[in-house]
């Protein structure tokens, strides 16, 4: 008897998804809790898994279709899964039998030996928090999970399709993806709702650098993470906007909201476009908590696991376009918010301290503000509350 693959219940104020593509194929054997397509709304990506070990019998829905909540996307006949899977030949069958899909995912993607990683499930099961705590731990896979780094490659450059040949004059026309599309329309929303300017000054990170290079060692040893730079960001922004509320308000009509809470949104770069999680009661996280976070983020985005509760909220968003090599730039407010900061890379400049021509790591910061609810003063002094505290960051422990 075969058992109906349907599209799950939709997020809320979601009324369908297009089918991105299949994980398997008419005839593959599948294990239960194995990914077997990918769904997109304008908010979030969906996976949908195996209910059972089986063999996939029938694809009624093909990739690019449009599919609503309920409807028929495919046969399983249950069964015997074992075979030439493609799971079974990445990790093999002891890994398959040792971790759930989300966990397998994740290995893969980061190049994770199973055997490396130390199971705490049921029975020795390997959870995806014990591969999030394995990454990290491992200081390589730890700094690609920085967050804003784009996924890596599929293939290798050299197996690419070469580029157009001089003189060749085809197009291809290529539908936006649901994802892309809503960033589209959001970037557009506040272009044309929000009053934005942007206001820039430009911070001396040696402290945060030298921090980072005392510390980095026993931090990592002791939490398991490493000590990143938006942690400080994060923890200079929000004491910045305990100084300058309205930076953590909105706009709803005629009225300002003030939130007394921090809920900072950190900008991902992933293949699909631009997301940007949220980190919640950031105000109640320490350093370890928020690079944490972070590393989740990175490796959820990726995957495809961000649900809707991740994404939504938010009251004051930071964005680094340093990570690939941006020096200036003017970001752009996510609605209703107030305030976007963003970071750039971090340049050796010679500066003048104390009179004498030095050599500092120096970064441009950028904030871009509602100038509707925030005036010009407020936007300056709150970025210049952000240089003060980084470039001393005793006074983040202290906070003064």
């Amino acid at each position: 008897m075969t058992i109906e693959i349907r599209v799950p219940q939709l997020p809320e104020s979601v009324s369908d998804a297009t089918l991105v593509n299949w994980h398997r194929q008419v005839g593959d054997p599948v294990r239960r809790d194995e990914k077997l397509v990918e769904l997109e709304t304008d908010k979030v990506v969906l996976e949908v898994p195996s209910p059972r070990d089986g063999i996939l019998r029938d694809v009624r829905i093909a990739a690019g279709a449009t599919v609503t909540a309920g409807e028929v996307l495919a046969l399983l006949e249950p069964g015997d899964a074992s075979g030439s899977s493609p799971e079974t030949a990445d990790g093999g069958s002891d890994a398959v039998e040792r971790s759930g899909p989300a966990a397998r995912r994740l290995m893969r993607e980061h190049d994770v030996d199973s055997s490396a990683v130390r199971g705490t499930g049921r029975g020795g099961r390997i959870t995806k928090s014990d591969v999030l705590d394995y990454i990290g731990r491992n200081p390589r896979t730890a700094a690609e999970q920085e967050f804003d780094v784009p996924a890596p490659p599929s293939e290798p450059a050299a197996a690419k399709e070469p580029g157009p040949k001089a003189g060749h004059r085809s197009e291809q026309r290529v539908p936006m993806t649901r994802l892309r599309a809503r960033i589209a329309e959001r970037l557009v929303e506040a272009q044309r709702t929000a009053a934005m300017l942007t206001t820039f000054n430009e911070v001396d990170m040696s402290a945060v650098v030298a921090a980072r290079t005392r510390y980095g060692e026993l931090f990592q040893g002791k939490h398991g993470v490493k000590l990143g730079f938006m942690s400080f960001f994060i923890k200079a922004s929000i004491e910045a906007l305990r100084q300058y509320p309205v930076l953590n308000a909105s706009v709803d009509g005629t009225d300002i909201i003030y939130h007394e809470y921090f809920d900072i949104g950190v900008a991902v770069s992933t293949d699909r476009g631009l997301v940007v999680p949220v980190l919640r009661n950031a105000e109640l996280l320490g350093y370890a908590g928020i690079e944490k976070a972070i590393v989740d983020f990175g490796a959820r985005a990726r995957s495809g696991a961000l649900g809707m509760q991740d994404l939504t909220g938010g009251t004051f968003t930071i964005t680094n376009g340093g990570i690939f090599g941006s020096m200036m730039s003017t970001p752009i407010i996510n609605p209703p918010q107030s305030g976007i900061l963003g970071m750039h890379s971090i340049q050796q400049r010679p500066v003048v301290v104390d009179g004498e021509l030095e050599v500092r790591p120096m970064m441009y910061l950028a904030l871009t503000y509602d100038h509707r609810i925030v005036d010009g003063r407020e936007a300056v002094l709150f970025l210049v509350a952000v240089k003060d505290l980084l470039e001393d960051p005793a006074r983040l422990l202290l906070q003064v």
